[in-house]
């Protein structure tokens, strides 16, 4: 058979197969709401021991882990890092370790996640403290702008959040909840389908039942603003007191527990 048609029938099977998985994991997502699998690394990156030692002993969600899960993990730390580019504005100073707490909040998020790294932003800028929007003339502790494709922080905001872990506010978590968000509702990958289509039920579940939820009191005031504060406010409930979400919550749990794939991962969280 001649090199050409030989090359031919392998791209017809590429395709095919290409095709044919897709459309496997099309149902398989239909059934159970998850992708097929979420880690598959050739060659995981891997942290400096400077690093990897900060990451073990300041982020309990990673001290958690199983030896192989935190391999992924650390090889997704790495990754972020890479990838976005890390601003300094009024004179703050942005460290390696800091670098690693702002990596580790979108890496929690999109652990349950095949595809975890989104175009829809591509700078973190970090302020000392909270900064004046010429934009909005009002002062702000962190945003997400897709327009200009850019996370911003403030860092003493940021790190309080982190730090106090059962005040169920945590500025990291809720804006990367934002980008994904927008990330879901624009791409086309499995993770991001299941993401956007549970953030929908959710909002669904809350036309249904808003009175009910917010005559609760268990949710502060701002997840009222919009349909995107909501979600992005139960997302630090579920990171920060995961337990009591679930015995209030149960449902909006289930919808969390499914947008992010965390099923497993709970049962590494919740039982140590």
């Amino acid at each position: 058979m001649k090199p050409i048609y030989i090359l031919k029938l392998l791209i017809f099977g590429i395709g095919f197969l290409t095709t044919a998985v897709n459309i496997v994991e099309a149902a398989y997502i239909y059934f159970f709401s998850r992708p097929i699998f979420v880690h598959l690394y050739f060659i995981k990156k891997k942290l400096p021991k400077q690093k990897k030692e900060f990451l073990e002993k300041n982020i309990k969600f990673y001290s958690r882990l199983d030896n192989k899960h935190k391999a992924f993990f650390e090889h997704r730390i790495a990754n972020f890092i890479r990838n976005y580019e890390f601003i300094e504005r009024d004179g703050f100073k942005i460290t390696s370790e800091i670098k690693v707490l702002i990596a580790s909040s979108y890496v929690k998020l999109t652990f349950g996640m095949r595809r975890y790294l989104t175009e829809i932003f591509n700078k973190i800028i970090i302020y000392p403290n909270a900064y004046y929007s010429a934009i909005t003339e009002q002062y702000h502790k962190g945003e997400f702008n897709p327009g200009l494709k850019t996370i911003i922080f403030s860092w003493e905001d940021y790190l309080i959040g982190d730090l106090i872990t059962n005040d169920n506010i945590n500025l990291g978590i809720h804006e990367f909840t934002h980008a994904l968000t927008f990330h879901g509702n624009k791409a086309n990958d499995a993770s991001a389908r299941v993401f956007y289509d549970m953030f929908k039920q959710m909002i669904a579940y809350l036309n249904e039942h808003r009175e009910s939820i917010f005559a609760s009191n268990y949710f502060r005031d701002y997840a009222k603003t919009n349909n995107l504060e909501f979600v992005a406010v139960i997302m630090e409930h579920f990171f920060e007191s995961p337990k009591e979400l679930q015995q209030h919550f149960p449902e909006l749990f289930k919808h969390i527990e499914k947008m992010l794939n965390y099923k497993f991962i709970l049962n590494q969280q919740l039982h140590k």
